[in-house]
């Protein structure tokens, strides 16, 4: 049966509305976001990241990891920041951030400085995505355009946290992608966002297994000169920690892609990246181009950060990034 005029006008409205509300939490995000109601945020934020990274290099990596570990707990929502409270648990103490996920401290810093010039306005969630940029920067490694306009969740959800949505340091490649596929993101994001391991250190229980027992994908020099500071057994040496890059770990390059064709990735989940599987290739040409690598990281970035954000009227404006206002 044919459509009159009439019932083509409505079935297209009809589709558009249909369109314009799938996309519309993403649409709602936009660079420009705080252009009026707070025209000095990227400065001051730059300017406290400048001092945390002046202060401890390291720290870099610590508030890019910070913003990573949120957005796959029920999106890019700031609730990794809250606390622990008498009636729930939030999701600092869950597996995969307890005494590992560090930098609070420094996104308490930046929201009280923000907090001063524009009262109410910027969330804790916005602050991460920034902080990630910015620890990206100083870093000497490549800059984006920040989408703003998230929303602070209300609660955390420990159990979320501790359900695997968070890729664990011994993951398979086949983890990985279905991991990382869950969250909207390809296996080419998933490459290039682990490219971030140039940055940062890894404790030595996240690594024991890999450096004593995966002889035939582990270079042997590399996993003796980590057994130095990371005994076989549990015990004092936990917490001792390793560079993730070897050569650079103050620089966001393209040398942990090349350790790892050298069978030097320190984590099962770097190393898996390049172990015969199909993201072989990639590791291949972001080993041989900076460009490559930082055009596929900050895509995957930005994909990143529009994970399920709460826009709009959901969620709020926390007064303290520990708690709910």
């Amino acid at each position: 049966m044919e459509l009159c005029n009439e019932q083509r006008t409505m079935l297209i409205v009809v589709l558009i509305v249909i369109m314009w509300s799938c996309c519309y939490s993403h649409a709602q995000l936009s660079s420009d976001f705080y252009k009026q109601s707070c025209p000095s945020l990227f400065y001051v934020v730059r300017r406290e990241v400048q001092r945390a990274v002046t202060r401890e290099r390291r720290m870099a990596a610590s508030l890019l990891r910070l913003f990573f570990h949120d957005c796959f707990v029920n999106g890019c929502d700031g609730s990794i920041l809250l606390d622990d409270t008498s009636l729930s648990m939030g999701e600092k103490t869950a597996g995969p951030n307890n005494n590992s996920v560090r930098g609070f401290d420094v996104v308490d810093k930046i929201k009280s400085r923000v907090e001063r010039v524009c009262p109410g306005v910027v969330s804790c969630a916005d602050i991460l995505a920034i902080t990630a940029r910015d620890s990206v920067l100083l870093l000497d490694g490549p800059g984006w355009s920040v989408k703003l306009g998230r929303r602070d969740s209300t609660t955390a959800s420990f159990s979320t946290a501790n359900s695997g949505v968070i890729p664990p340091p011994t993951s398979t490649l086949n983890n990985l992608i279905n991991r990382f596929r869950a969250q909207g993101l390809s296996s080419r994001d998933m490459v290039a966002l682990s490219g971030a391991h140039t940055i940062g250190q890894a404790r030595c229980v996240t690594f024991r297994d890999r450096i004593y027992n995966e002889s035939n994908n582990i270079e042997l020099s590399f996993a003796l000169s980590r057994q130095r500071s990371c005994s076989a057994d549990s015990g004092s040496s936990d917490n001792n920690e390793a560079t993730l890059d070897i050569h650079s770990p103050g620089r966001f390059d393209i040398n942990y892609y090349r350790q790892l064709l050298n069978h030097r990735g320190l984590l099962t989940s770097d190393q898996v990246l390049y172990s015969g599987g199909s993201t072989d290739s990639l590791v291949v040409s972001y080993s041989r181009s900076l460009n490559a690598f930082y055009r596929d990281f900050v895509r995957a970035m930005v994909k990143m950060g529009d994970i399920k954000p709460l826009t709009g009227s959901n969620g709020e404006i926390r007064n303290n990034c520990r708690r709910p206002n």
